[in-house]
């Protein structure tokens, strides 16, 4: 199984790393998670220059689609022939967004008639293409995931290990990363995220 971690120039490094290292804490287990980038290399936010592991056609072949976020998703949004390249299959792939990135979601039309999660300073925008924004870490409904705030992208790892491997592989990976003498209450705090992130509206 391999997930595509869509990162755009102005990536925020918390968003798309988390989640990716997160993930391929599970290699083993046959779930794999790529930095997926729109051209060779992209710039985060602080400057720092990454070479992409996968073009950002690996999309369409991609079993889990994680859109990163950052300081230029408006651009991303606004750039017809660069949002003609994302063709995703919610049918068949999880998709998930970290703050920012559910604007891409909006704007290729998934997110209509569901609520989402985001960050602050991205919800007026979120809210602007006719979203209601949750005051919540994450939220999911069916194969589409919203997560927002930079360390809520442990909630949206969390979702995807537990989509595709089970609860307890969820849990191992969040007790390996949790800070020393946190691991429950870290442990807890993630699934209990996941868990009513999945239930708030059913």
């Amino acid at each position: 199984m391999q997930v595509a971690v869509l990162t755009f120039d102005g990536f925020n490094e918390l968003d798309s790393f988390i989640a990716s290292s997160l993930i391929n804490r599970c290699r083993k287990d046959g779930l794999e998670a790529f930095i997926t980038t729109p051209a060779p290399v992209v710039t985060s936010m602080n400057g720092v220059e990454v070479t992409g592991q996968r073009p950002m056609e690996f999309v369409t072949e991609a079993d889990v689609v994680l859109v990163g976020s950052g300081v230029r998703t408006r651009d991303v949004v606004a750039d017809d022939r660069l949002i003609s390249r994302l063709t995703l299959a919610p049918s068949r792939q999880l998709i998930g967004a970290q703050c920012s990135g559910a604007l891409v979601l909006a704007r290729l039309g998934l997110l209509d008639g569901m609520p989402a999660c985001t960050d602050r300073k991205s919800r007026p925008f979120v809210e602007a293409c006719d979203v209601t924004v949750l005051d919540a870490p994450f939220h999911a409904e069916g194969n589409i995931a919203t997560a927002g705030g930079c360390l809520a992208s442990q909630y949206l790892a969390a979702w995807v290990i537990t989509r595709t491997l089970g609860e307890d592989a969820a849990r191992a990976v969040v007790d390996y990363v949790a800070p020393v003498g946190e691991n429950r209450e870290t442990v807890e705090r993630a699934m209990r995220a996941v868990r009513s992130g999945e239930s708030v509206l059913h």
